[in-house]
């Protein structure tokens, strides 16, 4: 199924009222794009993750933003495969879990003197662990095989 035979999810009407709160969330909206798309090209950076919390800091702040990226013929297919349950890409997930602990465990353990926090971040780490092992599988077609399909 191409991304366009997807419905685009809409943006939630609820708009953050708070102006610094708005320019803080659309300034990470953006940062999160730019990390999204670095990591499409750089291996150790995850993309699927970063446009999802772009998504969801542009759907509080901008519609107009929000519209844009879950449109985007490269970027969109990303959120929208997500949010219609279709899954995460193997690669995604792997590099997503990879930094997700390799910052967990520093944290924890090396720029963190706390035993509470070395017993709850590891914690958290595997709770997410587990929601992102459970999501399915994406496999992402070559571009050539998605436009014989359509």
């Amino acid at each position: 199924m191409a991304t366009n035979q997807l419905t685009l999810p809409k943006h939630n009407p609820q708009l953050v009222q708070n102006t610094a709160l708005r320019i803080l969330l659309i300034g990470i909206g953006f940062l999160s794009v730019a990390l999204g798309v670095i990591g499409i090209f750089l291996p150790l950076l995850p993309t699927t993750p970063f446009l999802l919390l772009s998504a969801a800091c542009f759907t509080r702040t901008s519609p107009k933003f929000y519209d844009w990226l879950v449109a985007h013929p490269r970027l969109g297919k990303y959120i929208v495969y997500y949010l219609h349950g279709r899954g995460i890409p193997k690669k995604a997930k792997f590099y997503t879990l990879a930094m997700i602990w390799t910052t967990m465990l520093v944290s924890a353990f090396v720029l963190l003197d706390s035993p509470i926090v070395r017993v709850i971040l590891p914690i958290i780490g595997v709770l997410v662990s587990i929601y992102i092992l459970r999501q399915p599988n994406l496999e992402l077609q070559p571009k050539s095989y998605q436009n014989n399909q359509e």
